[in-house]
């Protein structure tokens, strides 16, 4: 082994990951299910509390122990036939089709059908699709139909963003957060089918927001948008789902999503590596707080933090790009990012009293909590642990299957 050696290839570096993979898997796996159906959050010591249920961290709890199971993770699967239960059978809408955004003990207590909420359920389903649950062609034939009737737009390339639970339009907001996680779970479903319809339709959405937005702004990516897929520059909405300016940590995910959507289309749009690197080095040159570390939750349009707090998602999406790219292009920028990101996680993200990741630092780089309560959920940060261990050729879903 020489110091050129990227941590990802060492063993002890990977016994480390995974060491960090299962205490995350523990404390979802022995504190998250909900025997009423669907799962619990978590308090900041990973034990569970209250009784609301959304959508995504329903599907996220499927396919990160989906993934748990292709390893061969004892008892993995009985949380993905406990989510998938309750996907199925609760937020799915009998009456009026689709999946509602939130329930508890009584009922719906968001019964709006969201973009965002449908994107994880298609990447449950394709995950279940991929161990072979029996619910998985109902649940993907399901979910494809109710995108492509509901919410896809030819015209655009790509979905609207939401709509009442009986789909009367709710607003003419759309959003690259929501087709940035369908991106995600288009390609997986693509792995889990083989059906290049679904691989088509993540190419559309890629070369929509990125290819002509993104390189547009310099390869920041505009969040917010009007019905035509005009960007909104002065749109204000939540701080938590939709904050005004641009993300950094949304250029780091769209960074490894579309290295990954180059491979798995053959290698063939060959401004889709070019774009992937260029938005890494952006996040990383202008979202980097040079002073303390940590990525800016938020920028403006020129550049300068809004939001200055540190959050844990951008962190884990920044490792998980660079190792991902890292393997497609040996420039040395990206394990020296790498490396830079888990050491500042280390000292300040990772919980080494009680497991899993803080999921805000304030100024001083102290947690606190203003946008989220305890530990919000395993599937950033069990990703980031994951990902640089398997070869760069697909989804985390389809590589660990083929693990050995």
């Amino acid at each position: 082994m020489t110091q050129d050696t990227p941590w990802r290839r060492r063993s002890y570096h990977r016994d480390w990951l995974m060491a960090e993979a299962n205490r995350m898997f523990d404390m979802y796996q022995f504190n998250a299910v909900n025997p009423k159906g669907g799962f619990f959050d978590l308090d900041a010591a990973g034990k569970p509390y209250g009784e609301l249920r959304q959508i995504h961290a329903t599907c996220r709890m499927v396919h990160c122990f989906a993934i748990g199971h292709l390893l061969g993770r004892p008892g993995a699967d009985r949380i993905v036939d406990h989510g998938l239960q309750y996907l199925w059978n609760v937020h799915r809408d009998q009456t009026y089709g689709g999946y509602m955004w939130s329930l508890d003990d009584h009922g719906p207590r968001d019964d709006s059908k969201q973009a965002y909420g449908h994107a994880f359920v298609l990447l449950a389903a394709s995950a279940a699709r991929v161990t072979g649950h029996p619910l998985a062609d109902r649940l993907m034939a399901d979910i494809t139909e109710v995108i492509d009737t509901r919410f896809w737009e030819d015209e655009y390339g790509a979905v609207a963003e939401e709509f009442a639970r009986d789909w009367r339009k709710i607003s003419d907001y759309r959003g690259q957060n929501s087709n940035m996680h369908l991106t995600e779970s288009l390609m997986a479903a693509f792995e889990a089918t083989g059906d290049a319809a679904y691989l088509r339709k993540a190419e559309r959405i890629a070369d929509l927001i990125i290819n002509r937005h993104a390189r547009a702004l310099d390869f920041a990516v505009a969040e917010h948008f009007d019905s035509r897929w005009n960007v909104d520059k002065a749109y204000k909405g939540s701080d938590m789902f939709r904050p005004a300016g641009t993300t950094p940590g949304h250029w780091l995910e769209w960074s490894r999503l579309a290295m990954q959507l180059w491979v798995l289309g053959g290698k063939k749009l060959s401004w889709l590596p070019e774009a992937s690197k260029k938005l890494f080095r952006a996040a990383c040159d202008r979202g980097w707080d040079a002073k303390q570390g940590g990525y800016f939750y938020t920028l403006d349009f020129d550049g300068r933090p809004l939001l200055r707090h540190k959050i844990w998602w951008p962190m884990t999406e920044a490792i998980a790009a660079a190792a991902f790219i890292g393997e497609h292009d040996p420039d040395p920028y990206f394990e020296d990012w790498y490396r830079r990101v888990w050491s500042f996680a280390i000292a300040h993200f990772i919980d080494h009293r009680h497991g899993n990741w803080y999921p805000e630092l304030d100024s001083d780089l102290r947690p606190f909590d203003l946008f989220f309560t305890g530990k919000p959920d395993i599937y950033h940060s069990l990703q980031a642990c994951l990902i640089p261990l398997f070869p760069a050729s697909g989804s985390i879903t389809k590589v660990a299957a083929g693990a050995s």
